[in-house]
Parts: structure tokens; sequence; C-alpha cells
């Protein structure tokens, strides 16, 4: 039995040993709040865990927040109460509002540069880096996951209207010649399209090389204006409104809703993100395709390029530096070609670098997925022109809403097209000089 004396010693070296124990820190802990729901969202949360084990110094912490919209309100109001997260993704329309945000944002390149990261934005694609970057070309957001639109055609359906799938409409009259056949053959409507304001306006109009603000769409300026209500943006809201009358046309939804159109068959057609080609690979129910959007064949020049969509990783300001370093070396991770190459091909969201691009052309996944990358394809299809090179806008997510309802006017019959963009623009307008005196 030990003695008093040598029990207190023992307790004594127990202290001792415990006092010098190397202590394990517990990881900083990194917010990201996202709003991707379905297979994408399964797929964040996957690459949050990868990283997480992949070191011990880290912990990314994915929380849903909702669809766009309401993460970017969410984010806002987080900020104000000082409890923002350290990751933000925020819609490609949120843009002007972030960097006019003083004070609440963080560039990616100090971030990188602080952290001592390697990050070369040449790596990266111009067409999607240029449009979170400054003058200078300073990124000021991380491109997650960008998207353009596209045409997504339901195969079986295009078979039974007598239509070859292997050789999809290029012109929008044949586009709307196609719809008429979907139609009468059995389809509940020929075409349908997510996100009208996006793809049927700002797309569109940098599709065919036509202006969609002034400022080079407000690149060059908070003080730009808009003009949406050209001649040919006018002559494609009143073929929408003809094709409507049929059902050749059937419009669902201002945002992702008709999507589900398209998903359960009714419509043989639909042009919308591409980032949408997994949620449809994972729910559709027939055999599908993608191909390039249509285009005005009288229209000089057409087809240009188009501008992408999706959303960014901004960088929230009033973080302690070991929090930034560890965002720093998770954005260093996303860019890995591995991700890259597993984000593009199973959501159908662009690779943002050259490498993961080259990457996924090599292995051959293009040539077993046709029409795969049409995207790419499409936001490179042209040097992009100052009328399609993007486009940062204050207040556009309230300016979509406004046009949505604008274009909703012309396909209820209240209003001509002409008259529903000229009111569209007026009150975008409005929209756009209440940004610029806040925001300067």
């Amino acid at each position: 039995m030990l003695s008093i004396r040598s029990l207190a010693v023992a307790a004594a070296a127990l202290c001792t040993t415990a006092l010098t124990a190397p202590a394990f820190a517990a990881p900083v802990e990194i917010q990201w709040w996202h709003a991707m729901a379905g297979k994408n969202g399964e797929l964040v949360n996957q690459f949050a865990d990868d990283f997480n084990k992949s070191q011990a110094d880290y912990k990314i912490v994915p929380v849903f927040k909702g669809g766009y919209a309401d993460t970017l309100n969410a984010g806002i109001a987080a900020f104000r109460a000082g409890q923002a997260p350290a990751i933000l993704q925020v819609f490609e329309v949120g843009t002007a509002t972030m960097m006019a945000a003083k004070g609440a944002i963080k560039p990616v390149y100090e971030v990188m540069d602080e952290a001592g990261e390697k990050f070369d934005r040449f790596a990266y694609l111009p067409a999607i880096t240029g449009y979170y970057s400054t003058a200078a070309g300073r990124l000021l957001s991380f491109p997650f996951n960008s998207s353009t639109p596209v045409m997504y055609i339901n195969n079986d359906a295009f078979k039974k209207a007598g239509l070859d799938p292997a050789k999809p409409p290029k012109t929008w009259p044949e586009f709307f010649d196609d719809a008429k056949k979907l139609k009468a053959s059995g389809s509940a409507c020929g075409f349908t399209t997510g996100w009208m304001a996006w793809a049927q306006l700002e797309v569109f109009s940098a599709w065919h090389n036509k202006p969609i603000a002034t400022k080079e769409n407000g690149i060059g300026g908070k003080d730009a204006v808009l003009e949406i209500n050209g001649p040919l943006q006018v002559r494609h809201l009143q073929d929408l409104v003809d094709a409507a009358k049929d059902k050749s046309f059937d419009y669902a939804g201002r945002t992702t809703e008709p999507e589900a159109k398209f998903v359960s068959g009714d419509c043989g057609m639909i042009q919308t993100s591409s980032g949408t080609y997994g949620i449809f690979k994972a729910n559709a129910k027939f055999d599908f395709s993608v191909a390039p959007l249509p285009y005005y064949p009288d229209v000089a020049g057409a087809p240009q390029n188009t501008i992408i969509g999706g959303a960014s990783l901004w960088i929230m300001g009033g973080k302690k530096a070991e929090e930034y370093k560890g965002v720093a070396k998770f954005l260093t991770f996303l860019s890995q070609v591995p991700i890259q190459v597993k984000w593009h091909e199973t959501t159908g969201y662009l690779p943002i670098t050259k490498a993961s691009y080259e990457a996924v052309q090599k292995e051959g996944f293009y040539q077993s997925h046709p029409g795969f990358d049409v995207a790419v394809k499409e936001l490179t299809n042209k040097e992009p022109t100052e009328n399609s090179k993007g486009l940062r806008l204050g207040n556009l997510p309230q300016i979509r809403d406004v046009v949505a309802e604008e274009v909703e006017a012309a396909l209820n019959g209240t209003k001509t097209p002409k008259e529903a963009l000229d009111t569209a623009v007026t009150r975008g307008n409005a929209l756009l000089r209440q940004f610029e005196k806040t925001a300067s």
C-alpha cells in the first residue's frame, strides 16, 4: 500500500503533467450561409465535410437560408446586428448592392493575399471572374455556382411530335414553330421559361448584342438607365404574348416555378439555368438533352455571347484574422480541379477554372454527355462587347420584380408589350436613382 507521502508525490506529478501537456484547441468555426437546396445543397454539405476532414484547424459550417433573396436579406440583417457569417452566398443581381455596402465585405483578393494563399486570377474563366472584379481586375467575391440559360428538350416529346431532338431549333422562328408542333401532338404546352426577366430580357439582349442599360449595362457607373424597351425586346415580348394564346408558350412563374412544368412532362422545352441540370437528371422520368438558346436570324451579329447568372461567395467584414485565414484555405480547396469537376458534372453549373474545364474535356465527359458544354460555349461564343460582358445595376432584385409585373401585364392583355416595357423602364430607373443616391 502506498504511503500518504507517496500519494502526495504522485498527485503532484499528475498535476505537473496536466499543466505541461499540449492543449488541443477547438477548430475555428466558419459560418457559410447559402441558398443551395436539394441535390445541390447535399453537395455543398459534402464539400464542407471533405474540407473539415482534410485538416483540423478550421470547421466550415454550411447553413441553408432559403432562396437567393432570402439569403441576401438574412445576411444584410445579420450584418446590421453584428452577427454576419464569414461567407455569404449572394446571387449575381446582388453584386452592386454588396459592392456598395461599405465595411460590410472584405474583398477576396485581400483575404487571399493576407492569408498567403496562392491565387492567380488568370487561372479562372475570365467570362466568370470579370463579373465579380473591379475595373483593375481585382476579385471582390469568389465565383461559386455560375450559370447561364440554356435550352432543355424533352426528347420523348420531340419524337412524338415528329421532331428530331438531335436537330434542336436554332432560331426563334424555328423554336416557336416547334413549340406549336409539341402542343399539337399532345403536350400541355410547347415551352416555358424559368427566370423570365433574366433569361428573356437580360440574357436575351446580350445574346443579340443589345444593351440592357447605358454605361456598359451599369458596369461603367451607377448613373446608368435601362434600355430593355428597344424594338427587338418589344418584338420578342410580342412573340411570347402571341405564343401564350394557344399555350405553345406557358408562363408559370417568375423564377424557378416553371421548371416543374418541364420535369412533369407538361412542357416539351424550357429555357432556364444550366445549373438546373442536376435537378432535372434526378427527377425527370424521360430522356432530355441540352441545346443553345435560339436567336433572331435577322439581327446582325447574333448570336453574340450570354452572361452569367448564379451566385458568388462574399466574405463579410469584421472577422478575426484567423477566421479569414480559414476562409482563404477553404476557397483554395473549392478551386481544386477534382472539386470543380465534380461540381460541374453533378449540377450543370460552370467550372470556374480553366484547368477544371480542360480536365472535363480530356476525360471525354462532353462526348458521353452531348450538350453538357453548351453553357460554356454560349458564354465564350464571341469576345464580349459593352452590351454582353455582364450587368451591374443597383436594386436589381427589385427591378426584376418590376419587370416581371409588367411582363405579366402584357401576357394577360392589360398592356401592350411596348407599354409594359416602357413602364418597366420608368419604374426601374426610379429604383436605379434611389440606389445611386443611397450608394454615393
